[in-house]
């Protein structure tokens, strides 16, 4: 059994064919598909397709990049989006652009500090995108800990390998994506093979980076397979045994779902 812990069913060509897409993945032995919030639209998509399918669980969170029009979000009101449905599981994507840059910096720092407050409130798993802030990520994280802890997961993880190692040390969790077998990715192929199995998750974060040998063609969950097949090579694990141990994971970080 294997769990997409980050893709985005709500976003085109997804969205429009979703029973096919639903279905591949479980031809691939995806049970679960967990689809990522990025604005308020998006959102609204992920309360649909829900409670469309079984399968399909939820999150609420404003993307670094977008949160120039959510400079104003306020931790509760994460809190009430968060339970419109008892699907919506965790908090986020949020987090750190510096790379791209498409938001102030400070605006981007301010709403990642309150889904944070949010998360510390409700006990559910914060999901964190970060690109060229790995300090700026670090001291955030550890700063809201040290007040009270809480539970992160770092999608798509493509940093340093001790900005993993700290992240490691903090209890976080780290999701692999398809990147991790794109033949440029040999450094970061080693850091997820020194990495503990019992933090690592997977994910497409479809509709892109689609993993080798699929690179270059939109994602989709049923693709996770190629990651997590890399993944058991590279760690000389039984495919079967590294899907269990990352399913586990996200059973650990999410609680067991239905």
């Amino acid at each position: 059994m294997i769990i997409d812990s980050h893709c985005h069913l709500e976003y085109e060509p997804m969205y429009s064919q979703l029973n096919e897409i639903v279905q591949r993945g479980k031809d691939n032995n995806v049970k679960y598909f967990l689809s990522i919030s990025t604005t308020d639209s998006s959102f609204e998509k992920i309360l649909k397709i829900i409670d469309q399918h079984q399968s399909i669980y939820g999150t609420y969170g404003i993307h670094p990049h977008e949160t120039k029009d959510y400079a104003s979000l306020k931790f509760d009101q994460i809190i009430n989006k968060v339970k419109q449905n008892s699907k919506i599981i965790g908090i986020g994507e949020t987090g750190l652009d510096f790379y791209y840059n498409h938001s102030d910096k400070n605006i981007q720092i301010k709403v990642f500090e309150e889904h944070i407050k949010a998360a510390q409130e409700i006990d559910i798993p914060i999901i964190v995108h970060t690109r060229s802030a790995e300090e700026e990520t670090y001291e955030i994280i550890k700063k809201y800990k040290q007040k009270k802890d809480f539970k992160v997961l770092i999608h798509c993880f493509t940093g340093s390998a001790p900005f993993a190692n700290k992240l490691i040390k903090l209890g976080c969790y780290i999701s692999a994506s398809g990147v991790v077998t794109f033949k440029k990715s040999k450094e970061l192929a080693e850091i997820f093979l020194n990495l503990p199995n019992e933090r690592i998750l997977v994910e497409t974060d479809s509709p892109y980076l689609s993993p080798e040998p699929l690179r270059g063609k939109s994602n989709e969950p049923s693709h996770i397979i190629h990651t997590v097949k890399f993944l058991a090579d590279i760690k000389k694990i039984d495919l079967e045994k590294f899907s269990m141990i990352t399913t586990n994971n996200f059973f650990d970080l999410f609680g067991k779902l239905n």
